[in-house]
């Protein structure tokens, strides 16, 4: 799994490339949590690239929303494949993190 970051003004995008799995849910984790800390207020988390994410991705997703949500920390998502978008579907992630759609 690789991610890349970037920050623009106080948004963050993330760019997930590979897998979002047991195996890389703790090092995903600590790092997003340290950019997100670096006054960030959007994060737009980037899943074009995501190919496969499994129940513990979701628990990083929702640990990220849980850790966040009193402070001024809006999460989007952005182009996720069908595969992953359904997992965010019946998982009821979109009532947390909205799925944005780009131009």
């Amino acid at each position: 799994m690789e991610v890349f970051y970037n920050h623009t003004g106080s948004t963050l995008r993330v760019s997930l490339v590979g897998e979002l799995d047991e195996n890389s849910a703790a090092s995903i984790r600590s790092s997003l949590d340290v950019n997100i800390s670096a006054g960030t207020n959007r994060v737009i988390l980037d899943f074009s690239r995501l190919i496969f994410m499994d129940s513990t991705g979701i628990g990083v997703l929702v640990g990220r929303y849980k850790k966040f949500r009193n402070k001024p920390v809006a999460f989007f998502i952005e182009e996720p494949n069908s595969t992953v978008d359904k997992i965010l579907k019946l998982s009821g992630i979109y009532t947390i993190m909205p799925k944005i759609e780009t131009a």
